[in-house]
């Protein structure tokens, strides 16, 4: 089941990413709802919160991919690597800190691709 929602979440990303202009992507989450989705997400593990911290955070992966690896040939596999590490990050962020999630997230995506 990760497997087919990692699929379409990746081709979602790469679709968005071939896009003209970008403006396919929801809008980035202002810091409060963001928050608030994260403290959902840990106290009761409500997949909607999760759903749709991965789905306001694509843009982050296809920022990432564009901005790095714009010559590569295989973008579709970077957004695919790229969109596992954000979902790996969504579960490991620690929302108390008070930071924003793109900064840790962009770290968490860029590992995997590198690697």
């Amino acid at each position: 089941m990760l497997e087919i929602i990692l699929s379409v979440l990746a081709g979602m990303s790469y679709a968005f990413l071939n896009a003209a202009g970008g403006n396919q992507f929801p809008p980035p989450l202002d810091k409060e709802e963001e928050q608030e989705l994260f403290i959902k997400l840990r106290e009761n593990g409500d997949s909607d919160a999760r759903t749709k911290l991965i789905s306001h955070n694509l843009r982050l992966v296809a920022h990432i991919v564009r901005k790095y690896y714009s010559s590569s040939s295989c973008q579709e596999d970077l957004i695919s690597i790229g969109t596992i590490g954000l979902i790996k990050s969504i579960d490991s962020f620690d929302a108390s800190n008070g930071a924003r999630f793109a900064t840790y997230g962009a770290k968490c995506i860029q590992k995997p691709i590198r690697s």
